[in-house]
């Protein structure tokens, strides 16, 4: 299985001239952690995320020059970089007021057809909980953590290869499908994701949350079973945020 496979296509995403406080509220509002920093085209300049808004002059938690200097030679920031451009760069975190002063810049991702094994490997070295996916530089999706999780859930004891292609072509046939009905558009952001859809061996697999209507579950079924191929449809309830 690919990025491809498993991704969430429907990404939040800021871009660099979002104000802090818009930033804040954001995160706060829809439950996450992070989030992708786009251009006008849609092209990935960055990440932000809460770690980038611990210390604000705002909450007064900004960190004292002595003690950052104290944990940059204890521990691992780079030491190329003089002192000054320490202090320098962490005014910039506390006081700037978008988020290209912000975000970090130098973002890790991977491309549409990344093998899943190779974006497992990252996220556990990097230390990472999700992974922006691009093509041709452009943001089309984003790999965490869960949607990792979700596609073991999916798939045998022993793994399969040879219905990827059919496994790919039914999720994106059933994905346009959905997204061009109305019901489905007009539920609440986190009530489906594309992630939360994975199809492994023909087996369309839900993972939907236990407020979600009858009517809405036996719509997604019934758009599950009219896609050529389908073997058949699981539900997978998990809670409500």
């Amino acid at each position: 299985m690919r990025a491809m496979d498993v991704m969430t296509t429907k990404v939040i995403t800021v871009d660099p001239n979002t104000s802090v406080q818009a930033l804040a509220a954001l995160l706060s509002e829809r439950g996450i952690s992070g989030v992708p920093v786009v251009d006008s085209d849609n092209r990935l300049i960055g990440v932000v995320s809460e770690g980038d808004l611990l210390h604000r002059v705002e909450t007064a938690t900004e960190r004292r020059p002595e003690r950052l200097i104290a944990r940059r030679r204890s521990w691992w920031l780079d030491t190329i970089a003089s002192d000054q451009d320490l202090l320098a760069r962490d005014y910039v975190k506390s006081h700037g007021r978008t988020v290209k002063d912000v975000m970090t810049p130098d973002v890790i991702s991977v491309t549409d057809t990344a093998e899943l094994a190779e974006i497992a490997m990252l996220l556990e070295t990097k230390r990472i909980k999700r992974v922006p996916v691009v093509r041709d530089g452009k943001l089309v999706g984003i790999v965490s953590r869960a949607n990792l999780v979700r596609a073991l859930a999916a798939t045998k004891s022993q793994p399969t290869t040879d219905a990827d292609s059919d496994d790919r072509t039914i999720r994106e046939k059933l994905l346009s499908e959905l997204k061009g009905q109305k019901w489905f558009e007009m539920q609440e952001w986190f009530k489906i994701w594309a992630a939360d859809i994975i199809v492994r061996d023909r087996v369309v697999h839900f993972w939907l949350s236990h407020d979600q209507s009858e009517e809405e579950r036996r719509a997604l079924r019934v758009a599950a079973e009219n896609i050529a191929g389908v073997r058949r449809v699981e539900e997978h309830i998990v809670p409500a945020l």
